[in-house]
């Protein structure tokens, strides 16, 4: 189990939510002004904050706009996310060896470092993993959920088809018994195509050679 004590999230909660509204401006001024921090819109964080700033942005994002325009910018500011900690936090020895393993190893591997570093997308929830077919990661109090939790399931897709398998998916499954408490994600790794290295789809896709040194968001 992983969680800050103290209800505190990473910036890119907030950064990549702007950066998902760009071509919006407008209504991005309006969903951070309804969240109470209309000033981070155009400087945004750079260390950790409180939680419930993210959780306010994301309850305006869908007030402001239809459900299925929010849950699509919700999602991609995940992906911008996964973007963020695939270009910045992950060492290039992991990079390296991930990029080597067989999917499902690389995945259980991967499982774990996101583990460790879950306070950092989790804040006071309690997050639990399960390796397997698929592979499961809880969010228990998940203080950043939201219709199908798209943010965390973007996170998680990108980095699992960057690092473990391109075809990789992640679903959000909500138990019905505890869906009010726990956030639920099953990640589905295929089998890798032969001749297909993860290490190559990733420089294509993100053409990033700098690496710095923990799974962070």
């Amino acid at each position: 189990m992983h969680a800050h004590p103290a209800g505190r999230i990473g910036p890119n909660a907030v950064i990549q939510l702007g950066e998902a509204l760009r071509a919006l401006p407008e209504m991005a001024q309006r969903i951070y002004a309804r969240a109470d921090c209309p000033s981070l819109l155009n400087d945004p964080p750079a260390a950790m904050i409180d939680e419930r700033i993210p959780a306010r942005l994301f309850e305006a994002l869908w007030k402001e706009l239809p459900a299925d325009q929010a849950a699509a910018i919700a999602r991609d500011a995940g992906r911008r996310t996964g973007e963020y900690v695939l270009c910045n936090r992950i060492p290039a020895v992991a990079r390296a060896i991930l990029g080597v393993l067989p999917g499902q190893i690389a995945a259980r591997l991967l499982l774990k470092a996101i583990h460790r570093n879950a306070w950092t997308f989790a804040g006071s929830g309690i997050c639990r993993i399960e390796s397997g077919a698929p592979s499961v990661l809880t969010i228990e109090r998940n203080p950043l959920k939201m219709p199908g939790c798209v943010w965390h399931v973007g996170v998680l897709e990108r980095l699992f088809q960057a690092l473990a398998a391109p075809g990789s998916r992640v679903r959000h499954c909500d138990d019905a018994a505890k869906a009010a408490t726990i956030c639920r994600f099953e990640i589905e790794i295929p089998r890798r195509r032969e001749g297909t290295r993860k290490s190559d789809i990733f420089q294509r896709e993100s053409g990033v050679a700098g690496w710095g040194t923990r799974i962070r968001t």
